[in-house]
């Protein structure tokens, strides 16, 4: 498949590497040449000199046969513009831009374009490693009606089951990380001492989950 990314800093530059390792097709822009540098000697994919949303730079990027285009430079609203120009101009399908406000990240969400706010979601996993009782997103549908989270969880939940655990409080497992691997629970699933959770719940229901998650469970009359 072939890749398109804007930008040629560390996080561009990474994912043009991994994904060239890969042995997919990769074109990446930066309007300074000099970025290029950050890429190994190995890198077989186009390097193109311009800037990210010009019509001209991404048809020399190879915009028209992109599978996806990602936008991470370093400026958010030249993020936007150059992922709605490739979504709406070019109809590539899989875009996603790099936003440092977390508000407009929320808008951009909103109207259809997948955004990472960077700064949000850093501080919100080294909030969750400082504070007792944290909850770490992972993912927030674009409504913000539902999110995926990593809760903490009290090792007295050790021995229930999935099922239970999801008919008391109202969330879907969507899978276990355990060990160095991951577990698709059924509901017979066994909850396993140092096994992380990730779950699926309705935004307004989290801070009830959470309490809930960090205490033994009630028992049962």
């Amino acid at each position: 498949m072939h890749f398109v990314i804007m930008g040629c800093g560390r996080v561009g530059a990474s994912m043009a590497s991994q994904l060239d390792r890969m042995g997919h097709s990769v074109a990446i822009i930066d309007r300074n040449s000099d970025a290029f540098r950050r890429l190994p000697t190995t890198f077989n994919g186009r390097k193109v000199k311009g800037i990210g949303f010009d019509r001209d730079a991404l048809e020399q990027a190879g915009i028209d046969e992109a599978y996806a285009f990602a936008a991470v430079s370093n400026g958010d609203n030249s993020n936007i513009i150059a992922a709605r120009v490739a979504r709406e101009l070019f109809g590539v399908e899989h875009v996603v831009a790099r936003i440092y406000d977390a508000t407009r990240a929320d808008v951009y969400e909103r109207l259809g374009i997948p955004t990472v706010a960077t700064v949000r979601q850093t501080a919100e996993h080294m909030m969750r490693h400082l504070l007792p009782g944290g909850t770490a997103r992972e993912f927030m549908d674009p409504s913000g009606a539902v999110e995926l989270v990593q809760p903490d969880v009290s090792a007295a939940w050790v021995g229930t089951t999935v099922g239970a655990l999801e008919e008391r409080l109202g969330v879907r497992v969507a899978w276990l990380s355990r060990g160095s691997g991951a577990v698709i629970p059924q509901a017979g699933t066994i909850i396993q001492e140092h096994d992380r959770l990730h779950l699926a719940a309705a935004t307004e229901q989290l801070a009830t989950v959470r309490r809930a998650l960090s205490r033994p469970p009630a028992q049962e009359v």
